[in-house]
């Protein structure tokens, strides 16, 4: 079986996205001083107070939401469901052959992102988070990874294709 230029490049996108995410967190596991319940840990400044990098070790899903659940749960919502979800996206990417390379590169950043999450919860049991950004009280982030800024930037482009393709339409 050869795979098509197509099947390729989402895989590309899929593997990079992932490497890049993994070897970030192996660095600031490394190298940045982990915050914990009892202390604060480091924190380095990218660009003054407004972009910091830290290491948190995030238990539940986005911005920590989930980590009270019962264990039960958490492997539900955080492990299950998410590699359910994340299978279902391939599938459909692989199988629609009409997605524009933008929507496909959007799709697989999100699929990589989310992969590189659910790896990390499987091997370590929570999520390496490390940026910080704070533009002065105007717009603030939580902690977040590259992963995550993956899955944001692939729905940010999901979003701004939709409301392209609706102008088309009317």
């Amino acid at each position: 079986m050869t795979l098509s230029k197509r099947s390729i490049y989402i895989v590309f996108v899929i593997v990079l996205t992932i490497a890049v995410d993994q070897m970030s967190k192996i660095l600031v596991r490394a190298h940045i001083e982990p915050q914990t319940t009892i202390q604060r840990g480091e924190r380095i400044s990218l660009i003054g107070d407004a972009f910091i990098m830290m290491n948190v070790e995030n238990e539940g899903a986005f911005l920590g939401m989930g980590s009270d659940l019962n264990p039960t749960l958490r492997l539900i919502f955080l492990l299950i469901l998410p590699i359910v979800v994340l299978g279902f996206v391939l599938r459909y990417i692989l199988k629609d052959k009409l997605l524009d390379n933008l929507s496909l590169f959007a799709f697989s950043s999100i699929i990589g992102g989310g992969i590189a999450n659910v790896f990390d919860r499987i091997v370590y049991g929570s999520v390496t988070d490390f940026f910080f950004i704070d533009l002065g009280g105007v717009f603030k982030t939580g902690i977040f990874n590259m992963a995550d800024l993956s899955v944001t930037t692939g729905m940010i482009i999901l979003v701004l294709l939709s409301f392209k393709k609706k102008k088309v339409v009317e």
